[in-house]
């Protein structure tokens, strides 16, 4: 069964914080989120690759001071914004779990399966 989170697109600031949401189906405590980088919404699991933990240190922080990288707040791994990649940590290599996300009519629809 298919669900759909709904969010304005004026809620999501060009490599600004990212706005959190809940995925039951993965979990009682599963989260996801989504960011803007380079003018694209970007939406993925909200854990890390190396451990399952959240990686934002404060909520909606996901972004390295330079805002070029998503950041683990517990590891340091870092991953790349547009691709979940991880670049460095101890996950390099691995990436995030991406979650399928679209913009449209100023509407980001994020699809959790």
């Amino acid at each position: 069964m298919e669900t759909s989170i709904f969010f304005k697109s004026d809620d999501l600031i060009n490599e600004g914080q990212g706005l959190r949401f809940d995925i039951p189906t993965l979990g009682e405590f599963t989260t996801g989120f989504v960011i803007r980088f380079a003018g694209k919404p970007y939406a993925y699991v909200n854990q890390c690759a190396h451990v399952p933990v959240e990686l934002d240190w404060n909520q909606g922080d996901f972004l390295t001071a330079d805002k070029d990288f998503l950041i683990c707040a517990t590891h340091g791994a870092q991953y790349e914004p547009d691709t979940g990649y991880c670049v460095s940590g101890p996950c390099k290599g691995k990436r995030l779990q991406p979650l399928v996300v679209t913009e449209k009519d100023d509407l980001i629809t994020i699809a959790i399966a």
